[in-house]
């Protein structure tokens, strides 16, 4: 399934990763670990904040992605399932009309 995890560095581990160069890597092998369709980057209200799109075989795989994230960052992890324009277009086909 197709799945949005949203990483919202804590500010003083965020820094500290930038300033010790850590930050790039746990970046890095998360993206290794997750294979993601697409990673975007932003300040969302005012915190380094990436957003990661990755199909999740597996509910299992939730701490293995969600943990470095944690334990390096002190960081805020949430999943959300997501759908593309043509996973939305198949599921409305499948609606009933009314």
């Amino acid at each position: 399934m197709r799945m949005l995890m949203r990483v919202t560095c804590a500010i003083d581990k965020g820094n500290e990763a930038i300033k010790n160069g850590t930050m790039g890597k746990i970046l890095e092998n998360a993206a290794k670990e997750m294979k993601p369709e697409a990673t975007y980057f932003l300040a969302d209200a005012g915190s380094r904040t990436a957003y990661f799109f990755f199909d999740m075989k597996d509910s299992s795989q939730m701490p293995v992605f969600a943990e470095p994230f944690f334990a390096q960052l002190n960081a805020k992890v949430e999943f959300q399932p997501a759908m593309s324009a043509d996973d939305l277009k198949a599921g409305l086909s499948k609606l009933s009309p009314r």
